[in-house]
């Protein structure tokens, strides 16, 4: 999947929200590289996975964040998927020829990618036949230091422009919370096999009605020395080549052993 030589063409969006510190890191990073277009959502959009709007009106404006930005900046009021959907489909006069989502606050690591509305929006781009890229911190606050990040981010945004990916493929881009001194470098890895163990805070309001809060511990028990939460842990910016087809391809075989005509 080659990119055009020109000065490319890169759609930026996120799941924190068109205001977010995170996305106005990767904008400014993204500036120094191509021509930006930001279409991102106008609220925080965490934990949305690859939700679409289907049963409820789409808004999208366009929004000056900063007066003396020049690029075009659109607010939407779906989610980080609906967000790739429009601007390809509706804001955009050509295919983009990058798409970026993130700067996300927290980590999009392991099993957290399925959830990851920063993560569908890349994946979205790529099902569109667009390279992209999902860029996320594991620093939760709004007060987040992105600024490690910004040489990592230029160096692996400027090798897929030169390089491309391959078709179905987008890269999930993790970075450990330290400063830069402190970063190692990047590790190529594959998507650690942990999960979330998850409770469920009941309570109950004034009116007598029962409500939960979900809460839970993160849980690792992969002990490969291969894997993305092995590499942050190390101080490594974890470097995840995803795959939007589910398929299970290695089972395909037995299942076609099972007795299911008869």
């Amino acid at each position: 999947m080659q990119m055009n030589k020109e000065k490319p063409l890169i759609l930026v969006t996120n799941d924190d929200g068109i205001t977010a510190p995170g996305i106005r890191t990767l904008v400014e990073v993204m500036k120094e590289i191509g021509d930006v277009v930001v279409v991102a959502p106008d609220s925080p959009q965490s934990g949305m996975g690859h939700a679409i709007t289907i049963s409820d009106t789409l808004f999208c404006e366009q929004v000056t964040i900063k007066e003396n930005y020049k690029h075009k900046e659109y607010s939407c009021s779906g989610t980080p998927a609906d967000c790739v959907k429009i601007a390809t489909q509706e804001i955009l006069h050509r295919k983009p020829d990058l798409c970026v989502s993130g700067i996300n606050h927290g980590s999009n690591s392991s099993i957290n990618v399925i959830y990851s509305g920063t993560m569908s929006a890349a994946v979205e781009a790529g099902i569109e036949g667009i390279p992209a890229i999902g860029f996320s911190l594991l620093d939760y606050s709004l007060n987040a230091d992105f600024e490690p990040t910004r040489k990592y981010i230029k160096t692996i945004t400027r090798n897929v422009i030169k390089n491309g990916l391959p078709k179905g493929v987008v890269l999930n881009v993790n970075f450990p919370k330290l400063s830069s001194e402190e970063i190692k470098g990047i590790r190529i890895c594959r998507q650690a096999n942990a999960h979330w163990e998850e409770e469920f805070d009941k309570r109950t309001n004034p009116q007598g009605r029962d409500y939960y809060w979900l809460t839970g511990k993160f849980v690792n028990k992969d002990d490969g020395e291969d894997t993305d939460e092995k590499a942050l842990e190390e101080g490594y910016v974890s470097v995840v080549p995803v795959q939007f087809d589910l398929t299970a391809h290695h089972v395909i075989k037995d299942l076609s052993s099972w007795s299911l005509n008869d």
